[in-house]
């Protein structure tokens, strides 16, 4: 009865290996002019040889810019960091005499804003459109040309020197997605300070912790935040983190939302941003060394353990604006959208940043995928503005195919701009992509990076002449830069197409973080000591014989049932190959037997009318037939609702550790804390849980 999807999916019998290329839904002919030296070709998409894209899937354009990048590295980025402006030249390409603090471009002098704003208005393009910001939640959209935000930033960035704020000194920021948001980032750059921008979402607690931490000299806020059933007070929330840090803070900034919600400001200490933006005073860009801090992003991933992590400015800016190029191959002018959450690393890199210090236009999307009013709100975005790269989670294709599954809503506009989607966060299943190709027609490619590495590791390059048609399941080669190689334990490398754990040979490129704010031994700990000599990412994947390489989930989630190791991504692909589940993740679960096996937890689709037991048999059996009786799989059933972080990232572990009776605290990150309470249920009518308390 489901013979039509197993006849197409028997590649997952070798757990996702990725060596059946995927059909592609559509072609490109997309421009990829070179800059940074790199071969330059024609607009109608084919190379001065005549070969088009589809046909450079071993593009000897990329092969020889990764091998370079590894065989010579110094000769590499210094072609490279000319992409930016120096106030005052490096002295050294890299020095890694201390791994794996890695140090480039040492002694060289910049500035971010100046290199993200000041240098396009400099060269005759303040007119141009620099930021978009477009609210459904507010029915309401705005647009800055470079030539203001150089002004609001220089204004800001005056404020905050006359407020104490000095070279090196933390600014933390916890704003909703508002333009205000980018200007407080640049500004607090401009004058060398180090901005640590805290997800609007968060609660009093966790915002206290990174206050704490920190120790900022100035906070910057707002009145509230729009969700779409509902307004966020910041105000209340913010003065509860101060209180609860236990710091003395001589500034707050607080931007009032007018016709929304009016903050109370505390006298002496808050003055609204108003007030801050006509003190009269403008400051110039202050240039940093090029391994000075650029930001702190503190992460807990799905842990809830927080973690600082330091980004060097130089190295970022170079690396940013090179990935603009040779990943998304667009260019000044060019209209983009990360739809992604300024506090993420997604945001900071790619809505901030990079297209900035490309002089592109970037997008600040307030609202959701779905409800906001409706499942047609990214195409009607993509429209309105021209946008021709997209960057967002699947998760947020999930969302509209639940909504939409034929694209009713988003088929009302005219999306001929844009040229692909990227994706990222988490692993994208095949159906979900291949559902995106169908009706968005356009490529819908994966690529693969963590907050620590602040932009991808392996990618599709457009830039590079990669093949829009990458193989099913692929996250890309490693970029320039990176050398990619799947480990055993015992550190030596395992079989092309077989799984183990990614680990990048030291030194990272530019622009991967420098240490861990105030932690350089945990820094260590954490990320290099399990495998000496790389980074160790943590995450299971295998490489296969082209060098494409495939993140299946992190090591932590690979089951070992009986002695096989298996992915939950794997038998997670398996289960969404059901017509009637949208949604789905598989743990592992203690077996007297076996050690372990897995359990999946599954969300219907809303057309769906099948009753669970019969969803539930042909689920075992789906996976049985993909995967084979080597799974173990027999443990499934239907949940409201699964736990996924604000940035779309499954939080496998928590379920994993409820069902193990362990004690779960729900991450902060968590965009629903209440799905737990279904959870335990049905794990409990599984016959897990039975003695686990309830997550808090």
């Amino acid at each position: 009865m489901l013979a039509s999807n197993l006849s197409n999916s028997k590649w997952l019998t070798q757990l996702v290996l990725g060596l059946v290329r995927r059909p592609c839904a559509v072609r490109s002919t997309c421009n990829v002019t070179q800059t940074f030296g790199f071969h330059r070709s024609h607009a109608d998409g084919q190379q001065s040889g005549g070969s088009t894209l589809e046909e450079l899937g071993n593009s000897q354009l990329y092969k020889d810019a990764h091998e370079e990048s590894i065989r010579d590295p110094e000769g590499y980025w210094a072609r490279v960091s000319e992409n930016i402006t120096w106030m005052k030249p490096w002295q050294r390409v890299v020095d890694h005499s201390n791994p794996p603090f890695t140090k480039w471009f040492v002694g060289g002098e910049t500035n971010a804003c100046y290199n993200a704003v000041d240098r396009h208005v400099e060269k005759g393009r303040g007119d141009a459109l620099a930021l978009i910001h477009d609210s459904p939640v507010t029915s309401s959209k705005s647009f800055m040309t470079y030539a203001q935000l150089q002004e609001k930033v220089a204004q800001l960035a005056g404020a905050l020197v006359s407020y104490g704020v000095r070279r090196g000194d933390r600014v933390l920021i916890y704003m909703p997605m508002i333009p205000e948001a980018v200007v407080a980032m640049l500004a607090t750059v401009r004058i060398g300070a180090v901005h640590s921008l805290v997800f609007g979402g968060f609660a009093a607690r966790e915002l206290s912790t990174r206050i704490r931490h920190a120790e900022p000299k100035v906070i910057i806020s707002a009145s509230c935040g729009v969700e779409p059933s509902r307004i966020i007070r910041y105000k209340p929330i913010l003065d509860q983190a101060i209180e609860l840090a236990g710091v003395q803070l001589k500034r707050c900034i607080i931007y009032q939302r007018q016709n929304l919600e009016l903050a109370d400001l505390k006298t002496g200490r808050d003055v609204s941003w108003d007030e801050a933006m006509n003190t009269g005073r403008m400051h110039d860009c202050v240039p940093v060394e090029s391994n000075d801090p650029l930001y702190i992003l503190y992460t807990s991933g799905t842990t809830g353990d927080p973690k600082g992590i330091q980004r060097p400015t130089g190295g970022h800016l170079v690396s940013l604006t090179w990935t603009m190029k040779i990943i998304y191959n667009m260019n000044e002018g060019d209209r983009w959208w990360a739809a992604s959450d300024l506090g993420w690393v997604v945001g900071h890199s790619y809505i901030c940043y990079a297209p900035l210090l490309s002089g592109m236009t970037t997008l600040v999307y307030e609202g959701k995928p779905v409800g906001t009013p409706d499942a047609g709100q990214f195409f009607r975005v993509v429209s309105e503005h021209g946008i021709r790269g997209l960057s967002t989670a699947p998760t947020a294709l999930r969302a509209i195919r639940r909504e939409d599954p034929e694209l009713e809503y988003g088929r009302q506009y005219d999306t001929s701009t844009l040229r692909f989607i990227f994706l990222a966060g988490e692993h994208c299943d095949y159906e979900t992509r291949n559902w995106a190709e169908k009706y968005i027609k356009v490529p819908v490619l994966d690529h693969w990076w963590q907050t620590e590495t602040g932009h991808p590791i392996t990618s599709t390059c457009v830039g590079l002449g990669h093949s829009l048609n990458p193989p099913r399941d692929a996250s890309g080669r490693p970029l320039p830069g990176y050398n990619v190689q799947v480990l055993n334990p015992d550190l030596t490398e395992v079989k092309r197409g077989e799984l183990g754990r990614i680990a990048i040979k030291l030194p990272l490129p530019p622009g991967a973080m420098a240490t861990l704010f105030r932690a350089d031994d945990r820094f260590k700990s954490v990320y290099f000591s399990e495998y000496p000599g790389y980074y160790d990412t943590m995450d299971a994947g295998i490489m296969d014989d082209d060098g494409q390489v495939y993140v299946m989930a992190r090591d932590d989630d690979v089951i070992n049932v009986a002695g096989h190791r298996l992915s939950t991504a794997a038998l997670e692909e398996a289960l969404l190959e059901h017509p009637c589940i949208s949604e789905a993740v598989v743990v592992g679960v203690p077996d007297t037997l076996k050690g372990d096996v897995p359990l999946g937890l599954y969300v219907t689709t809303k057309a769906n009318t099948k009753a669970e037991e019969e969803i539930n048999k042909e689920a075992v059996q789906l996976v049985r037939e993909l995967i084979g009786p080597v799974a173990a799989f027999r443990l499934v059933a239907a949940v409201n609702a699964l736990p996924r972080t604000r940035s779309g990232k499954m939080a496998r572990k928590s379920i994993s550790d409820l069902a193990r009776d362990k004690k779960v605290i729900i991450p902060p990150t968590i965009e629903d804390p209440t799905v737990y309470v279904d959870i335990k249920k049905v794990l409990q009518r599984l016959g897990y849980a039975i003695n686990a308390p309830d997550p808090e």
